[in-house]
């Protein structure tokens, strides 16, 4: 709607009208920006408390509320004010208004933030509003709102500008009051389910817990270089170690100095956590009552919508062991062949294109990615991974190719990673050096060996079961979000001038 301007405003440039009205408003009014107002009751506690008021009938009651004017009908007689909770239709007509509050009318535009005095009524035509009797201007915007009823129609703005895309997109507030209530979820079920949440650090001098390019950065007065923390899993280990408690998890921020894509971001949330004398049967267990719980507590239900698709959380999900998954879906039986060159010969047979020297779990993992990860639509748990990828996994028993880990899948998307913990540390260091000398012949010369860890390890670790939850992801797939920059508020973007 057009925006109205007081006789005095000359300019036709938006943005030097607004600040001319807030020339005339410090004038008038002293104090544009107060720094208190006291407000009896939000939006959504207004509505609920009148909810019974009969139409065309006036309450005796005088509250106070506040918000931002989202739209103005007939000279600013009736507006539309906002505040995180909903909206409060404001009146304000010479029979009800004093004349010293009307005359704020002609400098109030869209944007602003006002908090009003007055007094309950339901309307003829139903609506709850307040008859105004004092106006307060709280916040003078100088920049005009986009248009409520289209937003933002450029994405990329949408990311940059997200203060506005929440302004103006009911759908993008909702996500995130979700994606608020679904990590507060998470902590409330860790919790119930006996796990004591830590802190462990961000900034490491030895980044490890997964395959994954670092940040790197300095720390001045220590004069060493440091590590964003690609995951938490040693520490979480080293706590477990420690007898701290038999459960504990932590929600975490991680970066990776890796690609961006729909379902890629440099920094994102993860849960980890670790429960001692457990396994992987037991993580399946635990993340099928987590997602119920978190589906419910969204959507009320078990069963939600993704797109066009319908899934449902409802446990327990389907199981599945790797290679049966891929025997299933292209009739090649890796477990039937016992080297690494039979595995590559039926591969390349099938019509998959394979390293010269990638080994039989390579292979395997290769085509369970190609084939079968696209069509795990419903909750599924893929199991019996192979060791060759798996370092900090206990083998599967009569089969020491395959460890005892799964990740969980849903609308072809990994969601979760879990094992039961590799606590051998003899075999653990292993492991690691043989990792380590991997990184080294990829080109990873920063990547070390985690001696502290392992001298933890040293000092014995319960036999645990390990659980790592895209947080991101899972937000996703309960708020129907199509990428991971619709759930993270401020996500990472390339500068406006490149």
């Amino acid at each position: 709607m057009t925006e109205q301007t007081p006789e005095t405003a000359l300019s036709s440039d938006p943005t030097e009208v607004r600040r001319q009205k807030l020339a005339l408003l410090r004038e008038k009014v002293g104090d544009v920006y107060p720094a208190h107002f006291h407000r009896t009751m939000t939006n959504a506690e207004f509505a609920e408390k009148y909810e019974g008021l009969e139409l065309d009938q006036v309450s005796d009651d005088i509250i106070t509320v506040a918000g931002r004017v989202y739209s103005s009908r007939n000279s600013g007689m009736f507006m539309d004010i906002h505040d995180a909770s909903g909206k409060i239709q404001i009146f304000s007509h010479k029979d009800t208004t004093p004349e010293e509050a009307r005359a704020l009318l002609p400098m109030i535009d869209l944007g602003d933030i006002i908090g009003v005095t007055g007094q309950v009524r339901r309307t003829k035509r139903g609506e709850l509003t307040i008859n105004a009797h004092e106006i307060t201007m709280l916040t003078k915007t100088l920049l005009p709102m986009p248009e409520k009823y289209h937003g933002l129609a450029d994405i990329e703005l949408r990311y940059r500008k997200r203060h506005l895309d929440i302004l103006t997109n009911e759908e993008s507030k909702l996500r995130f009051q979700q994606r608020s209530k679904i990590v507060s979820g998470i902590r409330r079920f860790m919790e119930a389910e006996g796990f004591l949440e830590v802190e462990t650090p961000m900034l490491q001098t030895v980044y490890g817990g997964a395959t994954a390019e670092p940040f790197k950065t300095h720390h001045n007065t220590l004069k060493m270089d440091m590590y964003l923390r690609i995951a938490p899993e040693l520490f979480l280990k080293r706590t477990l170690v420690s007898g701290l408690a038999d459960k504990v998890f932590e929600v975490n921020r991680n970066f990776r100095n890796e690609g961006v894509s729909t379902r890629h971001n440099p920094e994102f949330t993860m849960l980890e956590c670790y429960w001692a004398y457990a396994d992987y049967e037991d993580i399946m267990g635990l993340v099928e009552r987590m997602f119920e719980t978190l589906a419910v507590s969204i959507h009320g239900t078990t069963d939600i919508k993704f797109g066009d698709k319908e899934i449902s959380f409802k446990g327990p999900f389907k199981r599945v062991p790797m290679p049966d998954a891929v025997k299933e879906a292209t009739g090649i039986d890796l477990l039937a062949m016992k080297t690494d060159e039979e595995a590559r010969t039926a591969a390349k047979a099938a019509g998959f294109e394979v390293e010269k020297d990638w080994t039989w779990g390579e292979c395997l993992a290769f085509i369970f990615e190609e084939k079968v990860e696209g069509t795990l639509i419903q909750p599924s748990h893929v199991t019996h991974f192979p060791k060759d990828i798996s370092p900090f996994a206990k083998e599967v028993p009569g089969e020491p190719r395959l460890v005892e880990r799964f990740e969980t899948y849903c609308n072809a998307w990994e969601v979760g990673n879990a094992f039961s913990e590799l606590n051998d540390p003899e075999e653990q260091r292993k492991r690691m050096v043989e990792q380590l000398e991997q990184a080294h012949s990829r080109g990873e010369k920063d990547k070390q060996l985690d001696d502290e860890f392992l001298d933890a390890i040293d000092q014995g670790m319960p036999p645990a079961g390990g659980l790592g939850i895209g947080v991101d992801r899972l937000v996703m797939l309960l708020t129907n979000a199509p990428s991971i920059r619709d759930i993270i508020l401020f996500p990472a973007r390339r500068n406006r001038n490149d």
